[in-house]
């Protein structure tokens, strides 16, 4: 029930950080002297995601704005909720990751020259015994090598995911990729249903509604089937149809939003699809952690496995 100036000023004075605080300043001060709340945010681009920024301005020209609010505070939620439940079924992963590395430099740089010692006549090793203590060697005395080894692969990766050909083919690999791809799949469905239901039932163009639903993936394979599905829609055909042509998402999502469009209620069908796809997409978030744990035991046993098998021989021979 308050103006919405009002809102901005409370808004203004419980930011606790400084440029945020400075952000709502001028927001309040130009609302204050007639700007739309929109083009205020607009000037603020950086700080404010457009998708916030369109559905406000659908909401002033519609005269929904509180409607149009509590939209986006459930669609950002939601957002905020899955993004939680990635980093924290992520934490264990990343211990053990760690605890791999570190269990497998303590291994080579202490353990494997001890036993190596043990070997009067190191020509006598065993084939398996050569290449470790060679491996043993390298981390003992040229370490740094490794390190640049690495600063180059972080560099490479951000090169790869800078450039659009590569970082095509690797949004592919991940929309496609064997075991995850589907999992993937149904994180992306809940994430483009939910926006695409928000979009639609503020009155945005459904073109505009399409673009901004995909672009919010962050995926260059989507944005790329998607610019075809723009096309299709501007010329008339369904968007039921035109999404199946992609082979993006699952052929029941295609038949929800088929089934919406021939009974005119497409944004409600969609956010009742959204929420199935968003519980779908929390055990698809779970599964995927649960692929990954395995393989990083599998890869901690192999090492030590091998380790063992290496120092066996000086172990039986002494």
């Amino acid at each position: 029930g308050l103006t919405l100036v009002k809102s901005i000023d409370i808004m203004r004075n419980e930011q606790e950080n400084d440029k945020a605080k400075a952000i709502w300043q001028d927001i309040y001060e130009n609302v204050q002297k007639g700007e739309s709340f929109s083009s205020t945010l607009e000037m603020h681009r950086g700080s404010f995601p457009d998708f916030l920024i369109s559905m406000v301005g659908a909401g002033e020209a519609s005269g929904s704005l509180d409607v149009i609010m509590t939209r986006l505070s459930e669609q950002y939620a939601k957002e905020n909720k899955l993004s939680n439940t990635v980093k924290s079924a992520m934490v264990y992963p990343i211990i053990l990751a760690v605890l791999c590395v570190v269990v497998c430099i303590f291994l080579f740089t202490f353990i494997m020259p001890t036993f190596i010692e043990m070997y009067e006549d190191p020509s006598q090793m065993p084939t398996l015994t050569k290449i470790l203590k060679a491996i043993s060697d390298f981390l003992r005395t040229k370490w740094y090598i490794l390190i640049v080894l690495v600063i180059f692969a972080i560099l490479g990766i951000n090169y790869v995911m800078r450039e659009p050909k590569l970082r095509y083919k690797v949004d592919r690999m991940i929309l496609k990729g064997p075991g995850w791809g589907p999992l993937v799949t149904k994180i992306y469905t809940a994430r483009f249903s939910r926006t695409l239901s928000s979009l639609y039932s503020s009155g945005i163009p459904m073109v505009e509604c399409i673009q901004r639903a995909s672009a919010i993936l962050g995926n260059l394979y989507v944005d790329d089937k998607f610019e075809n599905v723009v096309d299709e829609v501007k010329q008339g055909e369904t968007l039921s149809a035109a999404i199946t042509r992609t082979e993006i998402f699952e052929s029941m999502f295609c038949s929800v939003i088929y089934v919406g469009e021939e009974s005119g209620a497409l944004d409600s069908i969609l956010e009742k699809t959204s929420e199935y796809y968003e519980e779908e997409s929390d055990s698809a978030v779970e599964r995927l952690v649960h692929m990954v744990e395995p393989i990083m035991l599998i890869f901690m046993g192999v090492i030590i496995a091998l380790v063992v098998c290496g120092i066996y021989p000086a172990l039986y021979g002494a």
